[in-house]
């Protein structure tokens, strides 16, 4: 099939036109060079006999979600978007390189690099989920490089709110990258499809192919679609990618979409325990905090602090004066000749004149001390409750069985949040990361297995349980 020519750059007012870099099925991508401040861009313009109102709000939305995830270090960054004269809409981005997405077929990536190259990307995937975002079409061609050597994550041109994705069409999808519910139209994207769309990248990556791409056969788009919905990806043809690793990358292409992992986060994790697993380095997670942004705005225990108006005295300090209430009433004593002499000055002086207090406001201001005092007791104790119950769990009853060969160690969830694993190490082997209460170990006739189970929360681990040794015995 012959490839359509590029369209011609539009005339765009403080940039000068360089070269083609790309095209697509919705726009054409140019180097231009930016004139204040100088720098080299790329600019994506769509297609003039593309350019629908649907295309338009596809475009615009595009802008809009990059624009806000850009600030993401595995996320490609959008400079500006318009109109170009001719009516053609346009983004301004971060120049950077196709490489993965163009050697990764004839020189596939080595395991460290496709471990960090999948983590990053993934922590940018799961900062979109944050912000309520489907990415929609994730592949390796999506993958850029900044000039650093950092991998980002281009072109939510498809991109939906998580809420949208299962009303929204989904157009464009990459056939060899799609989650087999998104070929046969039951969702349009989920989080599980994007966990599938990473497992399918990340193997593509290492094996030179998509997953379901057959050497020397016909790989029609009725063909993948027929594979991914109906068989599995075949083995990866390499001795030096671990068999836990190619694990991780089956659960992510599992066919039921509650087999795979049941977030991006927990995908990243396995990645990271396969880094540990080979000695090399864990490759960052690449995700913000929730309260990353509190210091922007307002600060919640400020609304609790009594506000005054500030006001300047003659020697030029600043000073607060606390503005009076509504709901309550001071009495102050006349200005007399009783009130001033009480104050210790003589009638016709200048001496500041001191309010007398009723008794009854002296017991209430008593009151209100001893009321304050209460509650300050109160809501340490709550704090120290809440603080309790933050704490990382701790397994406390691991046990262990033989079971046609296998020894099979089991125990109880105590309490794990959504986003916990466990860490289960056998004797001093780096440890597997899991959901699961249960853990096998294949093991010679005579040989003792010793586990022990941490908690791991927010990179954090809690205190391991007791070891537990379990001996196959010989066979009879």
């Amino acid at each position: 099939m012959a490839r359509r020519l590029p369209s011609q750059p539009p005339n765009l007012p403080g940039f000068s036109y360089v070269r083609v870099l790309g095209s697509g099925g919705f726009a054409d991508v140019f180097l231009y060079e930016q004139n204040l401040p100088r720098r080299q861009v790329a600019v994506k313009v769509m297609l003039a006999e593309v350019v629908t109102s649907q295309v338009k709000q596809m475009f615009q939305a595009e802008a809009n979600l990059m624009a806000q995830l850009s600030t993401h270090p595995s996320i490609l960054t959008v400079y500006q978007a318009s109109v170009s004269a001719d009516g053609r809409p346009y983004l301004v981005m971060e120049l950077c390189s196709a490489a993965i997405g163009q050697r990764y077929r004839t020189h596939p990536l080595a395991v460290p690099e496709a471990l960090s190259v999948g983590v990053r990307i993934a922590s940018a995937v799961e900062t979109a989920h944050r912000a309520g975002v489907l990415h929609r079409d994730i592949k390796p061609s999506n993958i850029l490089t900044t000039a650093y050597g950092h991998p980002v994550l281009s072109d939510f041109g498809i991109a939906a709110t998580l809420g949208e994705a299962e009303v929204t069409e989904a157009i464009g999808l990459s056939i060899p990258w799609s989650a087999p519910e998104v070929l046969l139209d039951e969702t349009s994207g989920t989080i599980a499809s994007e966990v599938w769309a990473l497992g399918a990248t990340l193997y593509s990556l290492l094996a030179g192919r998509s997953p379901f791409e057959l050497p020397g056969k016909e790989n029609t788009s009725s063909e993948l679609i027929q594979r991914i919905t109906k068989g599995r990806p075949q083995p990866l043809d390499r001795p030096d990618v671990p068999a836990r690793l190619e694990q991780v990358l089956l659960r992510a292409m599992s066919k039921k979409p509650a087999a795979r992992q049941r977030s991006v986060l927990e995908f990243i994790r396995e990645l990271q325990s396969v880094e540990t697993e080979l000695g090399l380095p864990q490759t960052p997670i690449e995700v913000a905090m929730d309260d990353w942004a509190l210091a922007t705005a307002d600060d919640p225990e400020d609304r609790t602090r009594i506000k005054g108006v500030m006001s300047v005295d003659p020697s030029g300090s600043r000073r607060r004066r606390r503005r009076p209430s509504t709901s309550q009433t001071v009495t102050r004593a006349p200005t007399s000749t009783v009130a001033r002499e009480s104050a210790g000055s003589t009638p016709g002086s200048s001496a500041p004149v001191r309010p007398r207090w009723s008794r009854a406001l002296t017991l209430s201001i008593a009151a209100c001390a001893v009321l304050v005092v209460a509650l300050a007791i109160t809501a340490a104790f709550v704090l120290v409750k809440v603080s309790s119950n933050t704490e990382i769990p701790a397994v406390r009853d691991l046990s262990g069985r033989v079971s046609d060969g296998t020894i099979v160690f089991t125990w109880s969830d105590p309490g794990l949040q959504p986003t916990d694993t466990y860490q289960v190490a056998v004797g001093d082997q780096p440890p597997s990361v899991q959901h699961a209460t249960e853990f096998r170990v294949d093991a010679k006739p005579g040989a003792t297995v010793c586990v022990t189970v941490t908690v791991n929360r927010d990179g954090k681990t809690g205190d391991p349980s007791a070891p537990k040794c379990v001996e196959r015995a010989d066979a009879p």
